[in-house]
């Protein structure tokens, strides 16, 4: 049997940020090990993960051509030029077996326009705000409404992979063999909010827990190559022995491991943090996350704040403080996320890809 010819179509910038790229990665790297050719087709967006893409081993197609306004607004209004692209790359090939699209700016019309170029259309989504002509749609999260969600906007013959026994995670935790030690005490704090942050909700976290009774509290801060804040948050952590700071790394799982409680944003990193039972604060830094943390949040996985710029230095020291002296939270959030995440179940998805 040859190898299957697969595309991903993704993007990454400081607008769209990496959440997108970081997830196809983990597909690819799957798709890659289970024998099938896979190229990522990226436009060159300033923040782009173009280079971390082909440090994978991945070959990457580049939709240049330079974009002065927003990116994902130019992808909104020019993606009849977007698509007429892709279709130009994909015509040198002479099969395309399955076309991965994962972008919040693509829908139907895009997907209509390419799809006699491909023989099978994959779609990663968790808005359900749009219609989409694919064959195969995966929605990683977990929401009381999961299997309605996409009732009218995706075709009656599509399958359906949803909810959090589908999501995609990283090499690294799949290769886990231990899950965290449930903590008692409060002695070492993550602190990652994904590859840009332009919002720089890491220094906010930062400050409040120098506002803290003095304690004896170690704390990883994660950043992407992407941060706008980088130097700023070197020098902080540079004058600090107890802060230490972790740019585009490939080892997350051992910092998550190694931490009591983490405090970050929605995405991917909800699950994956779940997965390993490991209690978060969550700051919500984009609109299509507030569904889904206040859901986890209901189920007692997170401690959810809310809206980043709602959230302020005093309601993260407010809640880091009662967490200090009722510890018991730390177990309650990380039992909560052992229920959650018990079915895990990720080979169903390849399996899915390969078999067409």
């Amino acid at each position: 049997m040859d190898a299957l010819n697969i595309f991903i179509r993704t993007d990454a910038s400081r607008e769209i940020g990496t959440g997108h790229v970081m997830r196809c990665l983990v597909l690819a790297d799957m798709l890659q090990e289970n024998q099938a050719n896979v190229i990522f087709i990226c436009h060159d967006f300033p923040g782009h993960l173009i280079k971390e893409i082909k440090r994978h081993g991945f070959e990457v197609m580049v939709l240049s051509g330079s974009v002065d306004n927003n990116h994902f607004e130019w992808m909104l209004s020019e993606w009849k030029k977007d698509v007429k692209k892709t279709k130009e790359i994909l015509s040198v090939y002479p099969s395309v077996d399955w076309l991965i699209i994962d972008h919040y700016a693509i829908d139907q019309k895009w997907e209509k326009a390419i799809r006699p170029k491909v023989k099978k259309i994959m779609v990663i989504d968790d808005l359900a705000d749009r219609k989409h002509d694919c064959d195969l749609l995966l929605d990683q999260n977990e929401l009381p409404n999961k299997e309605s969600r996409y009732d009218r906007l995706i075709p009656e013959n599509a399958t359906t992979l949803l909810g959090i026994n589908f999501v995609l995670l990283r090499k690294e935790f799949q290769q886990i063999h231990r899950r965290r030690v449930k903590s008692s005490n409060l002695k070492r704090i993550l602190v990652s909010f994904g590859g840009s942050d332009p919002t720089n909700e890491t220094m906010k976290v930062l400050k409040a827990i120098d506002q803290l009774p003095k304690t004896k509290l170690f704390v990883d801060v994660v950043i992407g190559s992407s941060n706008p804040f980088q130097q700023q948050l070197r020098d902080y952590c540079v004058a600090r022995s107890d802060r230490e700071l972790h740019i585009q790394i490939d080892y997350l799982v051992d910092l998550m491991v190694k931490a009591d409680l983490a405090i970050g944003a929605g995405g991917t990193t909800t699950w994956e943090r779940c997965y390993l039972h490991l209690p978060t604060i969550t700051i919500e830094t984009a609109t299509n996350q507030t569904e889904i943390l206040e859901h986890v949040a209901n189920l007692g996985a997170i401690y959810h704040l809310g809206k980043s710029e709602e959230v302020t230095e005093e309601m993260i020291g407010s809640t880091l403080e009662q967490i200090m002296y009722h510890p018991i939270l730390l177990k309650r959030m990380s039992d909560a996320c052992q229920k959650l995440i018990k079915d895990y179940d990720q080979e169903s998805l390849i399996k899915h890809i390969m078999e067409v």
